[in-house]
């Protein structure tokens, strides 16, 4: 089934017109979706859903393995190692606003498919490495993450433009559900296949993720892409705004670079904070031009207000806590109390109920709750599981901090992404939802991959060389105290959004009153 923009209306829906959302075009799309049967809806939310599921698998299959992976390269350096994760996050933290830009442009059906084909591919490689070296699969594990940055923002793109308002929240938070599924398939298959030979965690995952392209062209509709796409190479490629993308990865990688390599160099190479300074000039570069120059943005400087902002500060500071927490966590596990990698993914299962559990509470209450509230929520949730692994004894029971950390920890994770979801694509309109999306969730990856960057540095820097256990137990706590202070000021920031969002009311009712009666005079 098409979407069409031909002969269909808001007026003829029975929708009022959003005049501030029109796009120069007066046509408009239609929901697809909402006709489907429910075995049919089921099979098209499954499919594009596992965008995410898929996302998370490859993130987490690699969390309790690395050591393992490490040892077959001859690697053991924690700087090295922890690039086999920062660096995957990092590549789909910077292309993903490119990736939802060419999605709008060209179809988000299409770089979706080509996204799992792209994952597919250098998922093999990532298994191959083991006859090559550790750079092939850093770079084979970079490259991966070009596929999540391709279908995780044109995922949620197909949604925004198949379904209306209410059925696309559910979507959304389906879409959040999906996440603690990926993750625990993650920790289970990564430590069943390392069991037997690591890079059958790769080879299995390019299988999958290859039958899921197949499996999208047949189950997701084709996306209209935007009329004005009839045009000269020289205004599409304008549309795309080249300099300003260019630009603004440029900035990215620098800056995550420079941070994640400083913990395997230190700051004393110089090319380490030359990196840093070019990634400011870069990125200020990068808004001089998509305010002053470009035409078409790749990022809506316009469009963000104090609310967004607010919103997108608070998704940052969770989800970078929720990277260094996960890392550590897991490494406190594995180094220090012995666990084995099978023992965490069984440790990690409870995620599965209380992180679908949040994601549909907050799909169904998030016209009835004030997103402000569910982010306070979410941050608290952060704070407090951040506070108890922090003091988390690694001899002691599952059943007392990793138990109840974990649980709350995925409460925090579950209502954040969703509500920033739902509001950010909310404003944006239909024809953009790619650039929507792919705002969010390049602030989720990229924080994920520079909070590591950072929590590095702070590890390498007091663990004294690591050579004893309690060196590197020092080194792992001082990194989950960081992001103890850094959800602190996302818990802030979240308070005062909340009274920020209080006083605004306040101020409309108290209009609302002062206008009465003038009402009645007249």
């Amino acid at each position: 089934m098409t979407l069409s923009t031909e002969g269909n209306s808001n007026a003829e829906h029975g929708e009022p017109l959003d005049l501030e959302t029109a796009q120069p075009s007066k046509k408009d799309y239609v929901y697809p979706a909402d006709g489907y049967s429910m075995p049919r809806r089921i099979l098209f939310i499954a499919t594009v859903c596992m965008s995410m599921y898929i996302n998370q698998l490859g993130l987490c299959n690699t969390l309790t393995t690395l050591k393992i992976i490490g040892d077959s390269f001859g690697i053991s350096s924690p700087g090295q190692l922890s690039w086999l994760m920062a660096g995957y996050s990092l590549t789909i933290g910077t292309f993903i606003l490119l990736g939802g830009r060419l999605g709008d442009e060209y179809g988000n059906k299409k770089m979706f498919v080509l996204g799992m084909s792209w994952l597919s591919l250098w998922s093999l490689v990532a298994g191959l490495s083991v006859y090559s070296n550790h750079v092939l699969f850093v770079f084979a594990r970079v490259f991966q993450g070009l596929g999540p940055a391709l279908t995780l923002p044109n995922a949620l793109a197909i949604f925004g433009k198949s379904f209306s308002e209410g059925p696309r929240n559910m979507a959304f938070a389906w879409f959040a559900a999906a996440a603690p599924f990926g993750a625990v398939t993650g920790l289970v298959f990564g430590a069943l296949f390392a069991m037997a030979w690591w890079p059958w965690i790769f080879w299995s995952q390019a299988v999958g993720v290859a039958f899921v392209a197949v499996f999208a062209v047949w189950t997701i509709p084709d996306m209209s892409v935007q009329e004005e796409q009839i045009r000269p190479l020289r205004e599409k490629l304008d549309c795309l705004d080249l300099p300003g993308g260019a630009a603004g990865v440029m900035a990215l990688v620098l800056f995550n670079f420079s941070w994640n390599q400083a913990v395997v160099v230190t700051w004393r190479e110089p090319y380490v904070y030359v990196c840093l300074i070019l990634s400011f000039l870069f990125g200020a570069l990068f808004f001089y031009i998509e305010i002053y120059r470009a035409s078409h943005p790749i990022l809506p400087v316009a469009a963000f207000t104090s609310d967004i902002m607010f919103v997108f500060a608070c998704t940052a500071a969770g989800w970078a806590t929720f990277g260094i927490w996960l890392f550590y966590v897991v490494r406190i596990a594995l180094d220090i109390g012995g666990q084995t990698p099978i023992q965490l993914a069984a440790w990690f299962t409870p995620i599965l109920i209380t992180g679908v559990c949040s994601a549909l509470i907050v799909g169904k209450t998030i016209t009835k709750i004030p997103a402000s509230y569910i982010m306070v929520v979410g941050q608290v949730a952060y704070l407090v599981t951040s506070i108890i692994m922090v003091f988390r004894p690694p001899d002691s029971s599952y059943w007392t901090y990793f138990f109840f950390g974990t649980i709350i920890a995925t409460i925090g994770m579950d209502t954040s992404l969703p509500a920033a979801i739902m509001i950010f694509t909310n404003v944006v309109p239909r024809q953009y939802q790619g650039m929507g999306a792919s705002i969010v969730m390049t602030i989720v990856n990229y924080s994920i991959s520079l909070g590591l960057g950072f929590a590095g540095t702070i590890e390498t820097n007091i663990n004294h060389g690591g050579h004893t256990q309690a060196d590197l137990l020092h080194g792992y706590r001082g990194a989950l105290w960081f992001s103890v202070g850094l959800t602190g000021l996302g818990t802030v920031l979240s308070l005062i959004f909340v009274l920020k969002d209080h006083r605004k009311e306040k101020s409309n009712e108290n209009r609302a009153v002062e206008d009465m009666p003038e009402k009645h005079q007249s």
